[in-house]
């Protein structure tokens, strides 16, 4: 009971404290109470079928919910799905009330997409924060992992912080004396990038970028130097895992090899 409570008080702060929160619950909070005075002019037909269209858009809605709750891997990214849903059947919504609401709500998320972003996962898991020039130090000396996988991240990026957690947990299963995990921060050394081969600014489409190393040595890296001849899908654990062969390393290193 005590720890439901915790996490009831936890969830509490962070929509209270964080402005991305925050904002969301009192833009679609407003709905509410435009919904209430709306019925006191609308006709008895309108709001009938105002009332239908709630509930095929409730109806709807959770069922899209229920599968990216199935089929998500993070709360991140499930938290930005559901909002993104969220957005499109209230602007809809809207549009059988007063096309002017509609465009005001379009307002109202385009104001809060600019000034708030998702909270990426905060934990680190057993991965290691680098500067550059740290992590060049760590590559090139002997008694280090033989390979090491880096995440070059940036707060600035929807898709590190949807993909914020991926790392982290990642890091937790497959970290061994042969595979270490590190990051380091695109926003704060920018002239990493290029050191890397990720493109000058932080392309959107190649951020977060994964870098397999082995003994200072590129091995591969996703997504590839190829990514905007096809489209890159949405980073998980098990894309992650496959890509960079993880069971395969963690087996190697159990084995002995």
């Amino acid at each position: 009971m005590e720890k439901k409570q915790s996490n009831g008080m936890e969830w509490l702060n962070q929509l209270v404290g964080e402005p991305y929160y925050l904002f969301h619950f009192l833009t679609f909070f407003s709905y509410f109470i435009v919904r209430s005075s709306a019925s006191a002019v609308l006709s008895p037909d309108i709001t009938q079928n105002l009332f239908y269209r709630e509930i095929q858009a409730i109806l709807a809605f959770s069922m899209i919910i229920t599968y990216k709750m199935l089929a998500e891997e993070t709360w991140e990214a499930f938290i930005a799905d559901t909002l993104f849903f969220g957005k499109i059947f209230l602007i809809v919504l809207t549009l059988f009330l007063d096309f002017h609401l509609t465009l005001w709500y379009m307002v109202a998320f385009s104001v809060v997409y600019v000034l708030t972003q998702l909270p990426p996962y905060e934990g680190l898991g057993t991965s290691n924060k680098f500067t550059p020039l740290q992590l060049e130090t760590t590559l090139t000396e002997g008694n280090t992992s033989r390979f090491w996988l880096v995440e070059f991240r940036a707060s600035f990026s929807p898709g590190c912080r949807r993909a914020s957690r991926c790392f982290a947990e990642l890091s937790i299963t497959y970290s061994t004396k042969n595979l270490s995990f590190g990051i380091v921060d695109l926003g704060l050394f920018p002239n990493a990038a290029e050191r890397f081969g990720i493109p000058p600014g932080g392309s959107m489409g190649q951020l977060p970028t994964y870098i397999l190393l082995e003994n200072a040595t590129e091995v591969t890296r996703f997504p590839e130097f190829d990514f905007e001849t096809k489209p890159t899908p949405p980073i998980t654990k098990k894309l992650l895992c496959r890509h960079f062969e993880l069971d395969r390393h963690l087996v190697q290193y159990v084995n002995g090899k």
